[in-house]
């Protein structure tokens, strides 16, 4: 639904910025994706990489990077454009998680398997160009997030120039790496293998040296055990969330 994307992204953002200007304010926190890289020609993956989304999302997201780099320029707010990869994991403290309506991501879909959720994980494709034939991604903590974006604030009030910062863990971690790591906590994850998704890259890392540079920024939870672990955790305290009510992250009941 390509509408869809450009309406929130794009067309919505419009009369938000116009607000922001009317408000006095001068430094705006965005936050972007990694898909407005596309396929990546290297990896890890830069923000001087060539930016050519390849789907409709990216797109969308890309160009509002673009309004807000040329209204920055007009004399609207600095900027800080936080590029994620693959967010995951959940609050510590199992307060907030994650759920969407239909689940697309692999740690929460996975922890649905585990924990007989959900269907068994599909995984798409056993014969990428790998070490272990699955595709590797870059999963980053949603406390890294948050903590991302408290310093990318405090740089900008601090003078920073405007600009765009990959947020990741700077490693990769293969499909394979993350049943392991389901395993190890004891929620091994039903599975079956299906064919590659066509547009999959085999590999997304991002190179994180900017937002350690620029921010003073670097992940502490974003390694494979604490993020399956607070999946987990989360999704076993909160197996009946109907997430077609809540959507994305959420602070069940409140």
């Amino acid at each position: 639904d390509p509408l869809a994307f450009y309406a929130n992204n794009l067309a919505a953002k419009l009369p938000f910025l116009a607000a922001l200007h009317a408000a006095g304010v001068v430094h705006l926190v965005l936050s972007s994706t990694a898909a407005v890289y596309g396929e990546p020609e290297l990896v890890p993956i830069p923000e001087t990489h060539a930016l050519r989304p390849g789907n409709p999302y990216g797109n969308s997201k890309l160009a509002y990077e673009r309004m807000v780099t040329d209204f920055a320029a007009a004399g609207g707010p600095n900027f800080m454009a936080l590029r994620f990869f693959n967010a995951a994991g959940a609050d510590p403290a199992a307060e907030i998680g994650e759920a969407h309506e239909p689940e697309t991501h692999l740690i929460a879909r996975a922890a649905q398997a585990a924990l007989g959720q959900g269907p068994a994980l599909e995984i798409y494709g056993r014969d990428w160009p790998t070490p272990d034939g699955t595709a590797i991604r870059d999963y980053v903590h949603v406390s890294d997030l948050a903590a991302a974006h408290v310093r990318a604030v405090a740089a900008l009030e601090g003078g920073i120039t405007s600009g765009a910062c990959n947020l990741g863990s700077g490693l990769g971690h293969s499909v394979a790496e993350i049943l392991a790591a389901f395993a190890d906590a004891g929620a091994p994850v039903p599975h079956v293998y299906a064919p590659r998704r066509a547009g999959d890259p085999a590999r997304l890392v991002a190179d994180i040296r900017r937002a350690r540079d620029w921010l003073g920024w670097v992940p502490v939870a974003s390694d494979p055990a604490t993020i399956v672990g607070n999946a987990l955790a989360w999704h076993r305290i909160w197996p009946g969330i109907a997430p077609g009510v809540v959507e994305g992250a959420c602070d069940w009941p409140r």
